[in-house]
């Protein structure tokens, strides 16, 4: 992000919070105290407490910019000590984010994991909605606030509860398996949630000739080349993943000679069919730290090639970034602001958590 823009970002997050302080009553979860909204000048002191943390992105941060982050850095940290607050970056957050507040990095399904085995009292979601609610499914004792409540996610607006239920009537007595890239009330009417890692391991272990897998029909497709399990397939897809293409990829290889290509499954067929490996976002991640490829492209969403990049050494990174709007809404400013205001908290009705619980609980019994 440009200087210019964290500015302005900077003075219109200001100029929005005074106006939520005139409202303190609406979003505001009653029970937490009212802390003072910290200084967010550059200062030697400031400086001095985040270097460390400046080393770890240094290599995908410039110089010019931490002045502006670097404030925001600081008063996070602080105020997460005060609110007993755990702060969970999923992959694709920016390195800022990533790197200098999180508590906990990884996916989606292991971050609601490993808040809700933390003492935290506060989970603050860095991720989008979907992501939010499963913290709060795993943890329905805990407060969990999601930064911007518009933070969506196309995949998991591609269904709904009742598509599900019409499948059920299509398809009778066929199980439904959801990706876990779905909203609360999609987890609560199929019988059973899965990861990209473990979808193959969840179809096959159901026992049945056919499946109905949702809502990401790429991951289906590429889960149907491994099994002779009949998958039928939603018709959704990841915004940020289907956009990739197999005539982009075999370019970028023509270009870069020797670069290792790999793939999340969220992207087509064909992309994942002329990639040197596909996997989770785990998986891509273990890939890069244990195989160190001289040169490699990351087909996923562009802020996780910068937070790999930051860690990784003797590796170049090729990027062709496509760029997530809505893992985007997440900013250290609304970071910031969701702390001190204790807003937007997540619910999730604790009938359908209930549910919801039991579809994601299956997929862990089976490993």
């Amino acid at each position: 992000m440009s200087t210019r823009s964290l500015m302005g970002e900077k003075l219109a997050t200001v100029a929005g919070a005074a106006s939520a302080a005139a409202g303190l009553g609406d979003g505001l979860v009653s029970h937490f105290p009212v802390v003072t909204r910290p200084n967010l000048e550059w200062t030697a002191e400031v400086e001095a407490a985040t270097a460390h943390l400046y080393e770890r992105v240094a290599k995908v941060i410039p110089p010019v910019e931490w002045p502006f982050h670097a404030p925001y850095v600081k008063a996070i940290n602080d105020l997460k000590r005060e609110r007993n607050a755990v702060i969970l970056a999923h992959n694709y957050q920016t390195p800022e984010i990533y790197h200098c507040v999180a508590d906990y990095v990884g996916d989606s399904l292991q971050l609601a994991k490993l808040a809700a085995a933390s003492p935290a009292d506060v989970i603050v979601q860095g991720g989008v909605h979907f992501m939010a609610e499963t913290s709060k499914i795993l943890s329905p004792e805990k407060t969990v606030l999601i930064p911007d409540s518009e933070a969506g996610c196309s995949l998991a607006a591609s269904i709904t509860a009742a598509d599900v239920r019409a499948l059920r009537r299509e398809y009778p007595g066929v199980p439904i398996v959801a990706y876990v890239n779905t909203s609360a009330e999609v987890k609560a009417e199929v019988d059973i949630c899965c990861t990209s890692s473990n979808a193959l391991k969840i179809v096959e272990s159901l026992g049945t000739d056919r499946v109905i897998m949702v809502p990401d029909r790429y991951l289906a497709q590429n889960v149907a080349a491994q099994t002779k399990v009949k998958i039928i397939a939603w018709r959704g897809a990841c915004e940020v993943h289907e956009r990739f293409t197999a005539e982009e990829l075999e370019s970028y290889r023509a270009d870069h000679p020797g670069v290792k290509i790999i793939a999340h499954p969220e992207c087509p067929r064909e992309v994942v069919e002329i990639s040197d490996f596909a996997g989770s976002t785990a998986a891509m991640i273990d890939y890069v730290r244990t195989r160190k490829p001289a040169r490699v492209l990351l087909v996923t969403e562009c802020s996780m090639a910068d937070n790999v990049a930051a860690e990784t050494t003797g590796t170049e990174f090729i990027r062709p970034c496509n760029f997530c709007p809505h893992m985007k809404r997440i900013t250290l400013p609304k970071i910031l602001d969701s702390l001190i205001y204790m807003r937007e908290e997540v619910q999730v009705d604790p009938l359908l958590a209930e549910r919801a619980r039991a579809s994601v609980q299956r997929m862990i019994d089976v490993g």
